[in-house]
């Protein structure tokens, strides 16, 4: 009996402890909303006075070096100067392991102090928190420096399709560009769509070949054609249906496996980033190469990474361009010194000295030209005036720019292609 009575008081004690955690988990989830809507519902120097003193761990993309380095110096700089705020960058191969790492987690109920403060995001990763109600905001449009964007562009407000609703803050913009040695070929012999491709790859086997995805710049080689082969972009901005997709997406993988044969070292083996393809051009193995950097290329050819003689150019059928953004988890701990940053970046003097390649790797800019005045409209100018052959006039990218495919289109691709090209013998 006394046994029994135990048991009793054992199970009756985890009861309450159970109760008492759940209740303590909410308490610090409410505690941690009501911070967070403070800081949205406040004025701009009270974020700025919860903000110093505070370190932002920053998660980002860290396979290019220029990048890496602007972001360390001259951000790290002006946030520690001006502001009190420390900026940790985190690098990551992958954004999706930032985002695994929010929602890890949000599952374990960790609602405050959570370890990711901003992400360099967009596309079907943005996608993800955003339908796990995993992100704070909305914020973007609180930031001073927003008054530089265009939201009401639909080409900034929706990321891959999808409404970003004020949850993430751009930062700059990328378009899809091949890359030839003017030494190696002239103008008039390079292809200008993908039947022009394939026709020049079988004419010059082993001189072509384009990286793997799920690598960024490789899947949207690949959307491109999908767009091309299914007669237009226009009517794939619909929800994805898969019966739809698989019957354009056959002739994708119909001429990926016919070129395959054409292909550097005849399509068995791809690289796997930008960067490696980069280094086979480079080496005169392949005679295109990939950029997505709307500033040009002089960056790369300054570090050696591309010849002198090497030049941009776009496909007369149109490469798709985006806007990137950052976005602060729902659960970060610092998230006052997060909008802090997302601010900064969208200062149009930092903007344009990302964009410039001798300054920064030539990002595109994320703010609206047409919004500019006074000192920041001249800093535009000498910025346009400063491109040469090593960049496409972005008069030429503007006319010449596709929008990405929604979110769900983008694992469907990545699959088909590892299932019925990598895999195809």
């Amino acid at each position: 009996m006394r046994k029994k009575r135990s048991v009793k008081v054992i199970l009756f004690l985890c009861l309450v402890s159970l109760i008492i955690a759940a209740c303590s988990g909410k308490d610090s989830a409410d505690k941690g909303k009501a911070a967070g809507d403070a800081l949205l519902s406040g004025s701009w120097d009270q974020a700025l006075a919860e903000a110093k003193g505070q370190t932002v761990n920053w998660y980002m993309w860290g396979g290019s070096d220029a990048i890496n380095e602007f972001v360390d110096r001259k951000y790290g700089s002006v946030l520690k100067d001006k502001y009190g705020i420390t900026l940790h960058r985190v690098p990551l191969s992958d954004t999706a392991e930032a985002v695994n790492k929010v929602l890890n987690e949000k599952q374990a109920g960790k609602n405050k102090d959570g370890s990711v403060d901003l992400i360099w995001i967009n596309g079907e990763n943005f996608a993800t928190l955003k339908q796990a109600d995993a992100l704070f905001g909305p914020f973007a449009t609180k930031l001073p420096n927003a008054k530089y964007v265009d939201y009401s562009n639909p080409a900034v407000g929706k990321d891959f399709g999808l409404d970003t609703e004020g949850y993430e803050s751009v930062w700059g913009s990328a378009q899809f560009q091949f890359v030839y040695d003017s030494e190696r070929m002239k103008p008039s012999e390079l292809p200008h769509n993908y039947k022009e491709l394939k026709s020049w790859a079988e004419k010059h086997p082993g001189r072509f070949t384009y990286n793997a995805p799920p690598d960024f710049t490789g899947t949207r080689f690949v959307k491109q054609l999908f767009y091309e082969l299914s007669g237009g972009h226009q009517k794939w901005s619909k929800p994805f249906v898969q019966q739809e997709f698989d019957a354009e997406a056959t002739k994708v993988w119909d001429y990926l496996n016919e070129v395959k044969p054409s292909l550097w070292r005849k399509g068995e083996t791809y690289p796997k980033t930008i960067a490696e393809l980069a280094a086979l051009f480079n080496n005169n193995e392949v005679d295109f190469a990939f950029t997505q950097d709307i500033g040009g290329i002089a960056t790369d050819i300054g570090k050696g990474k591309l010849p002198k003689t090497a030049r941009p150019y776009v496909f007369d059928t149109g490469t798709i361009g985006d806007y990137h953004y950052v976005a602060i988890p729902y659960n970060a701990a610092h998230k006052a010194a997060a909008m802090v940053v997302a601010n900064l970046i969208l200062d149009p003097k930092l903007q344009f000295e990302k964009a410039d390649p001798a300054k920064g790797w030539g990002d595109g800019i994320g703010i609206d030209p047409s919004k500019l005045e006074g000192a920041n409209k001249k800093l535009y100018n000498e910025l346009k005036a400063k491109s040469g052959e090593t960049a496409v006039q972005a008069d030429v990218l503007l006319k010449h720019k596709l929008p990405d495919l929604p979110a769900a289109y983008t694992p469907a691709l990545e699959e088909g292609w590892k299932n019925l090209v990598l895999f195809q013998k």
